[in-house]
């Protein structure tokens, strides 16, 4: 179960990058008072915390009504997360997670916590595909319990990242973010080429030789 739930954290903290969101956070946010900031990372946090707690909860259901093998959505998920994971190393925002367009829309919405910042932003569809390969691997309570306080930290930590949004920014600046970025893509692409890996050894069995 330890072992489990450190995978689990590393794994969604890197996809969901919540010191990515920084500068999305920080533009769409701007004139508005502290008070309303901390409200707008608060719900962004709760709601993306709940699209990652209810597709670790259908993931199962999805497989069966869509006939989705694990192998398959390994693999697909796999090559999913490697284009995310160039992206951050080349320290740019992956458009998998929020295009330019989803940006603009979200600086004119009166409440964006829900779209763009939860959904896509915060939960877009490498933690989708993150938390169902994880959901799959956990088989036992222990390991249920484990993924579920695994997205609770998430969402915890990309609260309060959001909440001092203005700080860190000063504090990190954009090169610091652009490092952290790339070293969190390296990270990730090693994580979804493991995937890819696990997913060709379940489907062609002959590779174990």
């Amino acid at each position: 179960m330890d072992a489990f739930f450190i995978v689990a954290v590393s794994t969604l903290f890197t996809i969901v990058n919540p010191l990515g969101a920084l500068g999305p956070f920080l533009s769409m946010t701007v004139g508005e008072s502290i008070d309303k900031k901390k409200q707008t990372a608060k719900l962004a946090s709760i709601y993306a915390s709940g699209i990652l707690a209810g597709s670790a909860l259908a993931g199962a259901f999805i497989f069966r009504f869509y006939g989705i093998t694990l192998p398959a959505l390994k693999i697909s998920g796999g090559v999913l997360l490697f284009f995310i994971a160039f992206d951050m190393v080349n320290a740019r925002q992956s458009r998998t997670k929020q295009t330019a367009e989803e940006q603009s829309e979200g600086v004119k919405k009166d409440d964006i916590a829900v779209f763009p910042l939860a959904m896509p932003l915060l939960s877009g569809p490498g933690s989708i595909v993150s938390v169902f390969l994880l959901s799959d691997q956990a088989t036992t309570i222990s390991r249920q319990i484990a993924l579920y306080g695994a997205i609770s930290i998430i969402g915890l930590v990309a609260f309060v990242i959001l909440k001092e949004a203005h700080w860190l920014a000063r504090i990190l600046g954009q090169t610091g973010i652009n490092v952290f970025s790339r070293l969190m893509g390296v990270v990730l692409a090693a994580i979804s080429v493991q995937f890819v890996l696990d997913g060709l050894r379940d489907a062609l069995p002959g590779l174990m030789r």
